[in-house]
């Protein structure tokens, strides 16, 4: 495939020599460092038959790869929204599991959609293969300037939140959990700018902290349900709520905390034999989250009242200090290393998404750029991180998960039509895998629920917001992409970055 061409295309600036820091005037200014592409999986489909990813990732990488994704800050901030909408023990519990369900669901629909068209990218190759470049180019923009952004707010300000609680403050006060926030994904953006392999290392350890706390909630919820702490868990649906928007927003906090069961299809070219691995590993692993989910909303109900629970903003740091007592302080560390480690994973990949829509067109080029020392997307990584400083700045935890799910499942919605669609459209094109087709139908209208419910019902401000953002894709995509308006002046502001960020266009895309 060609490269597309975007029509704010900059101008190749002046970079400094890469061994003594400095100019080495203007004969040699205009010379491009042979940068090559940095090991993302991001391969340019130059030529197609020339290069493709290897398929490296095995069944059983590919259940900790998605079991990693999911599991993150959500488990640590959603219980609370999720009882609150649901009102009773037992109605959150079937919100948990049913949440998971869902999830299941929609990854079959996925498995489907992956094995016939075998292409990483996952929404953004379903979509617009079914329904064309705009709507691939739609999602891309919201994902990009909506989703992404907002997946690191909330998970910076939940890192902001268990961190306000280290100190002798009554109850996590806004601005110190901000400001941690903001803390936390500078560092995130330093550590992703300046080396991709530090940020690997980083995300290992993370993950045995996140997997560590989980485990400590786990065990001693059980050992208290051994010796008799049931009151909370054996109320059972007392209290539970009958309104359908509340309930819909409930599913929002708990689908943000299963969001991620849908990132082995963006790797679907490096995944072994596929048409058997990936609907295995995807029920797998979604399984075994499903355990882990409501085991650990058990093990929270066995330390403290519904009231407590809906009064706390760190339901681990509460638990910690009914259970692990002298060792509380446990609790906000592992959790506070976690939300690190699930925002740098975000980051990664939300820098690295921003980072191929430029380079395949859909956005300034610019941002496809990389650092001509570190060979890391300096300008993407640090165009996602400030949108997502944005939404700390002007949001909290529980209006951005709604700012997120609603968005996330316009498109998820489109996706799940597409099974539908190709049905129709192409009976003939080979399917290693085949959804039962009530699975699609399903959750098209589970979709429609979840978008049109709580708009219904209980309409936000956020749910707006998100709107504005989907439709500013279009006011975006006209212009700049259909009718390939240009900006004058431009080029020069992508000369400038270039020369404030040392970054220049990677070597297969140089002309």
């Amino acid at each position: 495939m060609p490269k597309s061409k975007f029509v704010l295309k900059p101008v190749v600036a002046p970079i400094s020599d890469t061994q003594n820091g400095e100019c080495d005037g203007a004969a040699d200014s205009q010379i491009v460092k042979d940068v090559p592409l940095p090991d993302d999986g991001l391969v340019t489909e130059l030529d197609e038959n020339a290069v493709e990813l290897k398929r490296d990732l095995g069944l059983g990488g590919g259940i900790s790869f998605i079991v990693g994704c999911i599991v993150g800050s959500g488990i640590f901030v959603s219980p609370k929204g999720v009882l609150d909408g649901t009102g009773s023990v037992g109605l959150s519990l079937v919100v948990w599991a049913g949440s998971g369900l869902i999830s299941l669901m929609g990854s079959l629909c996925y498995c489907e959609l992956g094995t016939m068209i075998p292409k990483s990218g996952a929404e953004y190759s379903y979509l617009r293969k079914a329904y064309g470049d705009y709507l691939g180019f739609l999602y891309v923009w919201v994902a990009i300037i909506l989703m992404r952004p907002a997946s690191l707010a909330i998970m910076s300000l939940t890192f902001g939140t268990y961190f306000s609680t280290l100190f002798e403050i009554c109850g996590p006060p806004e601005l110190p959990a901000k400001i941690a926030a903001i803390v936390c994904l500078l560092t995130i953006m330093l550590l992703n700018c300046y080396s991709t392999q530090l940020s690997a290392r980083v995300q290992v350890i993370t993950t045995i902290a996140k997997v560590s706390a989980l485990f400590v909630i786990i065990i001693g919820g059980l050992y208290r349900i051994g010796v008799g702490h049931t009151e909370v868990v054996s109320t059972g649906f007392d209290g539970s709520a009958s309104d359908p928007s509340t309930i819909a927003l409930s599913f929002y906090d708990a689908l943000w905390a299963y969001d991620g069961w849908n990132n082995l299809n963006f790797v679907t070219e490096e995944l072994k034999n596929p048409s058997k691995n990936l609907p295995r590993a995807n029920i797998i692993s979604i399984l075994i989250v499903i355990i882990i989910y409501c085991l650990t909303n058990i093990g929270y109900l066995t330390a403290m009242t519904k009231s407590e629970l809906l009064a706390s903003d760190a339901v681990a740091v509460l638990w910690g200090d009914r259970v692990l007592m002298a060792a509380s302080i446990i609790m906000p560390l592992s959790v506070m290393v976690s939300t690190l480690g699930s925002t740098n994973a975000t980051a990664f990949s939300g820098g690295r998404s921003t980072f191929a829509a430029a380079r395949d067109g859909n956005f300034p080029e610019v941002l496809s750029f990389i650092h001509v020392k570190q060979l890391t997307p300096l300008t993407s990584m640090v165009f996602t991180l400030l949108i997502g400083i944005i939404f700390v700045l002007v949001g909290d935890i529980a209006s951005l998960i709604d700012f997120f799910s609603f968005a996330a499942w316009v498109f998820y919605g489109l996706t799940f039509s597409t099974v539908i669609f190709f049905r129709w459209k192409r009976p003939n094109d080979d399917r290693p895998y085949r959804v039962p087709i009530f699975i699609p139908v399903i959750m098209v209208l589970i979709s429609i629920y979840l978008i049109i419910a709580p708009i219904i019902q209980d309409p936000r401000i956020e749910f707006l917001y998100a709107a504005i953002f989907i439709v500013g894709g279009t006011v975006f995509y006209v212009p700049f992409v259909h009718f390939k308006l240009q900006i004058p002046g431009f080029d020069y502001f992508s000369t400038f970055l270039q020369l404030v960020f040392e970054v220049v266009p990677p070597s297969k895309y140089v002309d």
